[in-house]
């Protein structure tokens, strides 16, 4: 029994190569497609989906952090580059002059409505499919290889693009 062990750590070892991979090749078509990193595709989209569901709402960077699941400052940062390529318009409300409100322009309204479906999408709609016990059974494996690899106190955010995407798309990379 303890012969077959190399074997299937090098199975765990190659599926998570796998997902490595399909994550990063699945950015890299995003960003040909769209033309945004896969943070900046998740605020533009966010932003879309707040006002779709909310009309005249006031959509704030703490909102779309939210949605998205990121922290204010770092969708502020990713907010400024859709704000330079003319996609988002940031503007002060004339009652509370603190309050500065994102909205989508013309353009990113276009972007928006032909944006490509982020590869955490499908997974969830799938995940979300399996049998409850069965979710729990992988959930409960994944934190167990996350521990295997000390990586439990590591933050991150569940939005499958690489760590440079995100430090990209906030002006860091």
């Amino acid at each position: 029994m303890a012969e077959k062990d190399p074997d299937v750590a090098h199975e765990v070892l190659r599926s998570i190569r796998q997902i490595v991979r399909r994550i990063s090749e699945h950015s890299k078509y995003l960003s040909s497609e769209a033309g945004l990193t896969v943070p900046q595709l998740m605020c533009l989209k966010a932003i879309g989906e707040i006002d779709e569901r909310g009309r005249d709402a006031e959509i704030t960077v703490a909102m779309v952090g939210k949605s998205v699941t990121l922290s204010a400052a770092t969708v502020s940062r990713i907010v400024d580059r859709l704000v330079t390529a003319g996609l988002v318009a940031r503007e002060r409300r004339a009652v509370d002059r603190r309050k500065v409100c994102l909205s989508l322009t013309a353009a990113g309204l276009e972007r928006y409505q032909t944006l490509p479906t982020p590869l955490q999408e499908t997974f969830v709609a799938r995940f979300k499919a399996l049998e409850p016990g069965e979710r729990d059974h992988l959930l409960s494996a994944l934190r167990r290889i996350s521990s295997l690899m000390d990586a439990t106190d590591l933050d991150a955010a569940p939005l499958l693009v690489l760590g440079e995407d995100i430090k990209q798309a906030d002006g860091e990379g």
